[in-house]
């Protein structure tokens, strides 16, 4: 999949924001100012994380650097867009080749590694279902849910257009999940 700009400007002239409403919302969605801004299924959703919510992620993202360095790429929490539907994630984790993310604005699902959501009260049915849809459709290899609400993780992979063919889950908080190559490692959730 590719993706044209979603900014106006540059080029040979300035877009019709007006005639392209997926743009237009895009557009909107880079310049909230303040709190973490997605949009999901065209309605634009503030993301302010709780500090639990963000411990949950950091968890993780200790257990993953070492592995992400090898590998050439960068772990974070920037712009995905899913070219041609109303989406703009801002995942709490995504792994990406560095030169990828190295002046990259948004990348798209198929161009990460890894793609890790942690469920709060307020978004957990988004995360569960919604995402992981769109994730797979968009060809994310990896999907891991941190399901703060219910207390497990879940592991997707090998994505097709109808969702993810495999599911590894969900399992309790405490039990050891395997994220498959590249990654080749053990994840403690004892923490979560």
């Amino acid at each position: 999949m590719s993706t044209a700009p979603v900014e106006p400007g540059g080029g040979s002239g300035e877009y019709n924001l007006v005639a392209d409403p997926e743009r237009a919302l895009k557009y909107a969605v880079q310049r909230i100012k303040g709190d973490r801004a997605e949009i999901i299924e065209g309605v634009i959703e503030l993301m302010p994380p709780s500090w639990d919510h963000e411990r949950a992620a950091k968890i993780v993202r200790r257990q993953i650097s070492d592995r992400v360095d090898e590998l050439g790429c960068l772990e974070g929490s920037g712009n995905i867009d899913l070219p041609g539907s109303p989406n703009w994630y801002v995942p709490d984790i995504a792994v990406v080749p560095e030169d990828l993310a190295k002046g990259g604005e948004a990348l798209l699902p198929d161009q990460t590694l890894l793609v890790v959501e942690v469920t709060s009260e307020s978004n957990a049915e988004t995360d569960r279902v919604v995402k992981r849809r769109r994730y797979a459709e968009y060809g994310a290899p990896l999907y891991l849910l941190i399901d703060r609400v219910e207390g497990t993780v879940t592991l997707f992979s090998e994505p097709g257009r109808l969702g993810y063919t495999r599911t590894e889950g969900p399992h309790p908080f405490g039990t050891a999940v395997r994220l498959p190559e590249p990654f080749g490692i053990d994840l403690d959730t004892s923490e979560l």
